[in-house]
């Protein structure tokens, strides 16, 4: 096209092809992006925002990524880089606005003593949209309400909250007696979440890993069959580890009736992570395992307290661990962890729990004795069933709150086995 086509003095609207674009004015021409962002951080910082390297990095990428045009737009970049919390605006405007001396006024929305308008298509108060034309100036209707700083933060004296236990806490330490049943499920469910693991033993099969110490003689060989007999492929193992059982024994006489439904929410805690055997007696023996396993803890404990007919009646300890031995429940007992919870007052003789004991011991692996009384300043263990059964517990353990019943169970999953 030809100049004389257009007026004198005039330009044509487009450039033409192959010609550069027109310089765009760049704020930051010539700037150091990481020293502009390490020292813009570290004026926020010292002013109480909480901004670190990942911030500093972001902001980097972002100035790098899209280079501002104005200071508008560098102001919303390194606050969307920079801030991760709401109090923490106020913070950075007034930073940001100290830095850049001929920075534009702050968004009328985060000015304080301003309030946000409604917009008149939702239905809930809003932040109004205060941007004019293309200057880019105001929040989007969608951010917080705006958060005003202090005026001084050196006029009003620091103030700490005092700090408290969670309400969990403090009812973990009160005794069972003084629960209701919505605390004692609660306290139930924590216990639960308590047991995250349970310890493993040692089993006589083996696996094959490449990191084993163990050679696998028979997968060796038959490799070696390709190789004109050479073991040019060695095949390593290991040994296998599988949980170790646990068999739960519960009192629910006259003497545990306080104690009778946190321990069973104890024993559901057990059933469900180690899955363990758990018994219930008083003068019969009672089996709640199936009852135990049901997912709520409040239906799994009432099912229980069904099934168990002598409930909140007399004792027959070494009667009913003798059941447990003599039926086709006694071979789980065999290299098992054993935790009987009882406060040892028993009706039979205690040369019948001195023998059924003694055979306990040589079956399980370890025993150890949940006594809610054993807890308390110059405990002794003068019933006769509790002093029969004593030199045979690798443990004995206080059990009267559910802060015992946590010691209680983090000292099963620490055991060495």
């Amino acid at each position: 096209m030809a100049a004389a086509e257009f007026p004198s003095g005039a330009a044509p609207r487009h450039p033409r092809p192959g010609s550069p674009p027109p310089a765009r004015p760049v704020l930051l021409r010539g700037t150091d992006r990481a020293a502009l962002a390490v020292a813009l951080v570290d004026r926020l910082r010292r002013a109480g925002l909480t901004a670190g390297l990942t911030e500093t990095g972001d902001l980097v990428h972002a100035i790098e990524v899209s280079p501002p045009l104005t200071v508008d737009a560098l102001y919303w970049t390194a606050r969307v880089a920079l801030v991760r919390r709401q109090p923490d605006l106020a913070v950075f405007d007034e930073v940001f606005a100290a830095v850049f001396a001929d920075a534009p006024p702050l968004p009328l929305s985060r000015q304080a003593g301003n309030t946000p308008a409604r917009r008149d298509d939702v239905h809930v108060p809003v932040p109004a949209d205060t941007r004019d034309g293309a200057d880019g100036g105001g929040l989007p209707w969608a951010t917080l309400p705006p958060a005003v700083a202090p005026a001084d933060p050196t006029d009003s004296a620091l103030h700490i909250p005092e700090r408290r236990p969670s309400a969990l806490a403090a009812l973990a330490d009160l005794p069972f007696e003084d629960l209701d049943p919505a605390r004692t499920e609660l306290l139930g469910e924590a216990l639960r979440a308590a047991l995250t693991r349970w310890p493993t033993r040692r089993t006589r099969r083996h696996a094959a890993d490449p990191s084993g110490r163990r050679i696998a003689l028979r997968p060796t060989i038959a490799r070696a069959r390709r190789t004109a007999w050479e073991p040019v492929a060695l095949v390593r193992e290991r040994p296998v580890r599988r949980p170790r059982r646990a068999v739960l024994l519960c009192d629910v006489s006259e003497s545990m009736r306080a104690q009778a439904t946190a321990y069973l929410h104890l024993m559901r805690a057990f059933t469900l992570v180690a899955d363990a055997e758990v018994f219930a007696f008083a003068t019969t023996l009672t089996r709640l395992t199936p009852a135990l396993r049901h997912t709520s803890a409040a239906e799994a404990v009432t099912r229980a307290g069904a099934l168990v007919t002598d409930r909140f009646g007399g004792t027959r300890i070494a009667t009913n661990l003798a059941a447990v031995l003599d039926s086709h429940h006694g071979n789980t007992l065999r290299g098992a962890l054993v935790i009987v919870a009882s406060d040892g007052w028993d009706s039979d003789p205690p040369d019948r729990m001195d023998a059924v004991m003694s055979r306990l011991r040589r079956r399980a692996h370890r025993i150890l004795w949940l006594n809610p009384r054993a807890g308390a300043p110059g405990f002794a263990p003068r019933v006769a069933g509790m002093a029969a059964a004593l030199p045979y517990c690798d443990h004995l353990l206080p059990a009267a709150t559910f802060h015992d019943l946590t010691r209680a169970a983090r000292l099963l999953q620490d055991l060495r086995y």
